[in-house]
């Protein structure tokens, strides 16, 4: 059995796209996943299972249950544990500095994704597996290319989560 964490991306924002998380858990067992369990708003659905092409399983039974198209990206607990691993850990998000893990789909998951990212010398963006972890202090975030990044085809290609989010994932995959 492998452990997974499903990563939904644009649920629960400015109230669009609502999905309840006790719905969400639902619908995880009824597709037969074991020890289910999710973790903030913001569509992380912890899981175990052995079956096979996961993404297009889970994206399908999504569009069914909640009536519009929920992009996922996928990472075992292994993934995970070796990102949090590889993380500066110096890097959080709290009121001095925002850290964000971008999670890239497949097509995107090459340290080239990081030459597609416009950024300024605040910026710190480094490439780790699957993810682009991005850093910058509070106080410079004006200047960072943070508030261009939108829009972008990373952007488009990725969910995104924050540091904090991440380690606690982590913590709760491993238990």
């Amino acid at each position: 059995m492998t452990k997974y964490v499903a990563l939904l991306r644009g649920i629960n924002v400015g109230g669009n796209n609502k999905v309840e998380m006790p719905k969400l858990k639902k619908l995880f067992e009824s597709l037969g996943f074991l020890n289910v369990s999710t973790y903030l708003n913001t569509g992380n659905a912890i899981f175990e299972t052995d079956k096979k092409d996961l993404q297009t399983i889970i994206e399908k039974a999504l569009c069914k249950a909640f009536g519009f198209e929920i992009r996922v990206v996928l990472r075992d607990a292994e993934n995970i544990h070796n990102l949090c691993k590889a993380l500066p850990s110096n890097f959080t998000n709290d009121t001095e500095q925002k850290t964000d893990i971008l999670f890239l789909w497949d097509e995107y998951n090459s340290k080239k994704s990081l030459s597609l990212i416009k950024t300024s010398d605040v910026d710190t963006l480094e490439y780790i597996d699957g993810s682009i972890v991005w850093n910058v202090k509070r106080e410079s975030y004006a200047k960072s290319g943070m508030g261009k990044f939108i829009g972008t085809v990373v952007y488009k290609n990725m969910t995104a989560r924050n540091i904090n989010t991440v380690r606690k994932l982590n913590e709760l995959m491993s238990l």
